[in-house]
């Protein structure tokens, strides 16, 4: 049996007890690899706050094994969608009961507020369980004719087997949820693979799914580096499907690895930068809350970060100054403060990157509007930061920051911003703020992302669609286009009446 830590939780006296093995088989066990564990952080003090045991490529194996063996025996066909949905409630219901402890647990480990974990990121994943489980057992195949007289198809919607699941940092708990709730609802096996740097979430998850009942091997989780348990599971010539949330350079690796194995099925949620619109017909209050609110939350470490702006030239200085008074509201703090809205960045790693855009915004002769200055004190804090008259060629317009970085630009025309907005690699969100019902169904149909927001921004629904174009991957999340990226449809053809005749 694998250790369990007790993590001190700041300004109570209380304690959180984490265990840190690999969980397979619904147990939690050390390596068969003796890799070096890896350090867990706080982000809000710079300190370790515990070690966890690595995953190696032994230990992605006996994962795969167990999935396949759950997969064959007591999880796949050989359990019925009333049970699965029974199961899914009961985790869901599980999650809901210790979503505070969830939260605190996520406010060390990844930085994010306690309320903002608990109320949103917590809340939302119980929701997306509940949803799911309503599906289990709704899934439904088709009977299609080809001869009333002597033949029928019938199709059958099949679980596609074991699944390598590797989630991020910036949502620990919700993309865990949004991966696991579909899979498990077709009746798949999971092997989760969570972020070598927010670890801590998943294996307190893999607890509740024990108690909630799951039989062994159903989920397991494996903390790994990426360049070790990622590689393996997309590599692996047992994993039926990978799904794969992160950036577009590691998706491209996920996707290299899975076409040389076995040619799994992979679907890749990758990165953003993605535009939002502002005409000069908006309501200036709202649109400027939606747009620091797209900036802004989870301290912009999110890939549909709405993270260039373009400004009609008409009211383009009023708007800047407002955007700056908006973004200076905003408390960027201890994530156990309860005035807080928005923690550190989540390792020295991104806060150095993101200090890096900064700088080079300064550098391009970006105009600062607010933000850019380092603070003195413990943590991987940045501060919410505005650039006003980018050009399209600057660094901070064109790649994905991931940090609390706005870069603000004008247009004069209807056509000018959407090719602004257009003007990207990547393909996954975008949004537009006009009182005009005509422009935004005009500008909604033109801009090319997976998802378009209109007067709002940055808001999802678990039973409506979530993907990328372009280079922001494929594949989608949610809603019952969720559930088809763990389908595998077979079509049955069955004869009846007709006589073959042979030789031909």
């Amino acid at each position: 049996m694998a250790s369990v830590v007790q993590l001190s939780v700041p300004k109570s006296n209380t304690t959180i007890s984490v265990p840190t093995g690999l969980f397979i088989n619904n147990e939690f066990v050390p390596s068969l690899d003796g890799l070096d564990p890896i350090p867990v952080y706080n982000p809000a003090t710079e300190q370790v706050l515990c070690h966890v045991v690595s995953a190696g490529e032994k230990d992605v194996d006996r994962a795969v094994t167990a999935a396949r063996t759950a997969f064959k025996t007591t999880w796949g066909k050989n359990v019925t969608g009333v049970e699965r949905s029974r199961l899914i409630n009961k985790l869901a219901d599980l999650m809901e009961r210790d979503s505070q402890v969830l939260a605190e647990l996520e406010c060390l480990n990844n930085g994010k507020p306690v309320k903002v974990a608990r109320d949103f990121d917590i809340g939302d994943s119980v929701a997306c369980l509940r949803y799911y489980a309503g599906w289990a057992d709704k899934l439904v195949g088709q009977t299609i004719e080809v001869d009333r007289k002597t033949k029928v198809a019938i199709t059958h919607p099949e679980p596609i087997g074991v699944c390598g699941q590797i989630i991020p940092w910036n949502y620990p708990i919700q993309m865990w949820a949004w991966k696991v709730a579909p899979a498990l609802a077709v009746g798949c096996t999971i092997v989760m693979k969570p972020s070598e740097i927010t670890p801590l979430t998943a294996l307190k998850l893999s607890e509740l799914v024990v108690e909630a009942g799951f039989p062994p091997g159903v989920i397991n989780t494996i903390p790994s580096l990426g360049s070790v348990g990622g590689a393996a599971l997309s590599s692996h010539l047992d994993v039926d499907k990978v799904a794969f949330t992160g950036s577009t350079v590691t998706g491209r690796r996920v996707m290299e690895a899975a076409a040389k194995s076995n040619l799994k099925k992979v679907s890749l949620e990758l990165g953003g930068k993605s535009p939002q619109i502002v005409f000069e017909s908006a309501d200036f209050d709202q649109a400027a809350n939606w747009v620091v609110l797209g900036i802004l939350y989870n301290t912009g470490q999110d890939c549909t970060a709405g993270s260039r702006v373009y400004v009609q030239d008409s009211i383009y200085d009023k708007f800047v100054n407002l955007l700056a008074s908006k973004a200076k509201e905003l408390v960027i703090g201890d994530g156990f403060d309860e005035r807080s809205g928005g923690g550190p960045l989540v390792s020295k790693t991104q806060y150095n990157r993101v200090w890096g855009y900064i700088e080079s915004g300064k550098q391009e002769g970006a105009r600062l509007v607010v933000g850019g200055e380092k603070r003195s004190t413990p943590g991987y804090y940045v501060d919410a930061t505005i650039f006003a008259d980018v050009r399209p060629d600057m660094k901070i317009v064109k790649e994905e920051i991931f940090g609390p970085v706005l870069s603000v630009g004008k247009f004069s025309t209807e056509e000018e911003a959407i090719a602004l907005a257009n003007d990207t690699t990547y393909g996954l969100g975008a949004g537009l703020h006009s009182n005009d019902a005509s422009q935004c169904m005009r500008v909604s149909t033109a801009l090319e992302a997976g998802t378009i927001w209109v007067n709002q921004y940055n808001l999802l629904y678990n039973n409506v669609p979530f993907g990328g174009k372009k280079q922001s991957g494929f594949g989608r999340e949610l809603g019952s286009h969720g559930l088809e990226e763990y389908i595998s449809t077979k079509a049955v053809h069955w004869n009846y009446g007709e006589k073959l005749d042979w030789p031909l």
